[in-house]
């Protein structure tokens, strides 16, 4: 070979082997805390499970996107009628599901018949109660009739719970989930991880991405080894107390943003003594907001007074309703019949939030006469006892699905809140189309939950995200609790 013929081969060989000419990585691993019950995101109260398939797997009829509006998804466009109670949907054609069943009508009909029958498992069933009829007008095209105008309608088609599925897949959908978005399901190692790969025959723009690995981490140590080592790329909503010693990494960047979870002092409000209203103003009063944020998340969260996230334009500020005031506290106790206080279980799920907060809380609860027997639960064991079976005294928890106020009209719900008063007050709410006025019956509600102590308003819980420097399109902010990856991929 002659000199120069050396020359433009050596060149070639450099310019094939370096990294501006190799081609992006396609693969990330993502940590999460929680590992899902289960896949079905219309059949569980888990936020795991619409953390993993919201917009991944499962889509509905809209989508919440990353700023928290309501954007196009299997529906292209809709139409509502002049009194707000018909929704005529046109839908993308040509969409199928991940195992090449197509997409249309009809699995819009069977999805919303089955979430709002009467057998329905859905966490979020009263999302779709005002639903009268839905109606296939052709395979495009679906009607559906309201029996009266709901302000929110098009923001609940969006949610996790109104992703549409399909009758042949429904039946398998928990264990081997099929969907129509952009990834589907590969492999679940139960108690470790669950894979997704890239859908090829995918209807939208396809994501970067090829296959994406969720980890689960629930031990803040192991949180973050893992990110120092690079076994896992990202990690939203990662253990706060992992940040000091991952802030030093410069290969990491973190970023702090917002979320709709509201975290609780749950209480069982039928349950005596937490059925009179004077000791669970008393609860109130002995909590130290800060105290808890400082404790129990390294100062990371924003202090609340109702169920309703400081991110949203509607919020009140009604941390001045029971300001911290343990003589207060021990005040209405005496008022309530209990001078010398009582005895009460506080169960615990497994996240960092919640087993720090819950040792911050029984301090500052013993300290007004109330004793607290801590009792740690797994995630499964939660959602039975606490959440399914009402079997608890006291919990910490974070509510993180989005605009979720309207759980305190549910007569099913764990907390056991009984409010004629709040629940006429939502049900103007939940049929008032003009802004203004939902904005103002939104202040009332927020104020009559401050007012009755329902339960222990604590913070409103942040994003604390974790991720390599050359990631991007991941959401910093959590207006819906999604890792939605149809943006994301590898930069130089």
């Amino acid at each position: 070979m002659k000199p120069a013929s050396i020359a433009l081969a050596a060149a070639a060989f450099l310019l094939a082997a370096s990294p501006a000419a190799m081609a992006a990585r396609t693969d990330l691993t993502i940590g999460m805390t929680l590992e899902p019950p289960h896949l079905d995101p219309t059949a569980g109260a888990a936020a795991a499970i619409r953390e993993i398939t919201y917009d991944n797997i499962f889509q509905g009829l809209t989508r919440i996107d990353r700023d928290g509006k309501v954007q196009p998804s299997l529906a292209d466009s809709w139409t509502i009628s002049d009194d707000g109670t018909v929704y005529t949907f046109k839908l993308h054609p040509g969409v199928k599901f991940q195992d090449g069943t197509a997409f249309d009508a009809n699995d819009v009909k069977f999805t919303l018949d089955r979430d709002r029958a009467a057998d329905s498992v859905n966490s979020q069933k009263q999302l779709f109660a005002h639903i009268k009829s839905v109606d296939v007008v052709d395979p495009t095209t679906v009607k559906i009739t309201l029996d009266q105008s709901q302000g929110g309608f098009l923001y609940s088609m969006g949610r996790g719970e109104a992703v549409i599925v399909a009758p042949e897949s429904e039946p398998t959908n928990k264990e081997k989930p099929i969907g129509t978005g952009p990834f589907k399901f590969d492999h679940w190692a139960k108690g470790s991880e669950i894979t997704l790969v890239k859908n090829p025959d995918y209807w939208g723009t396809p994501p970067s991405l090829d296959k994406v690995t969720f980890r689960f981490i629930p031990d803040a140590a192991a949180q973050t080894a893992a990110l120092l080592a690079g076994d896992v790329q990202a990690f939203p909503n990662v253990a706060t107390e992992a940040v000091a010693q991952l802030k030093s990494d410069p290969r990491l960047k973190i970023e702090v943003g917002t979320t709709e979870g509201e975290t609780i002092l749950a209480i069982n409000n039928a349950k005596p003594p937490f059925d009179k209203l004077k000791v669970r103003q008393a609860i109130s009063y002995a909590l130290n907001r800060k105290e808890i944020i400082d404790g129990a998340q390294d100062g990371y969260g924003t202090p609340i007074g109702s169920h309703f996230s400081p991110a949203d334009p509607g919020y009140v500020d009604l941390t001045g309703v029971y300001p911290y005031d343990p003589a207060k506290a021990k005040e209405l106790l005496k008022e309530a019949g209990l001078p010398d206080g009582f005895k009460a279980t506080l169960k615990l799920p497994p996240t960092p939030y919640a087993r720090n907060g819950g040792q911050i809380v029984a301090a500052e609860l013993r300290k007004v006469g109330i004793d607290l027997q801590i009792i740690p639960v797994e995630w499964a064991q939660w959602l039975d006892q606490v959440f399914t079976k009402k079997d608890y005294d006291l919990s910490i928890v974070s509510h993180v699905e989005p605009n979720d106020i309207g759980i305190y009209a549910r007569k099913d719900y764990y907390f056991n809140y009984n409010s004629p008063k709040f629940d006429s007050t939502y049900a103007e709410y939940d049929k008032t189309t003009d802004h203004a006025k939902r904005m103002e019956l939104l202040a009332q509600l927020q104020k009559i939950l401050a007012d009755d102590a329902v339960n222990g308003f604590l913070f409103e819980l942040p994003a604390v995200n974790v991720w390599d420097a050359k990631l991007q399109g991941m959401w910093v902010n959590r207006p819906i609790f999604a890792i939605d990856l149809r943006d994301v991929k590898w930069t130089d």
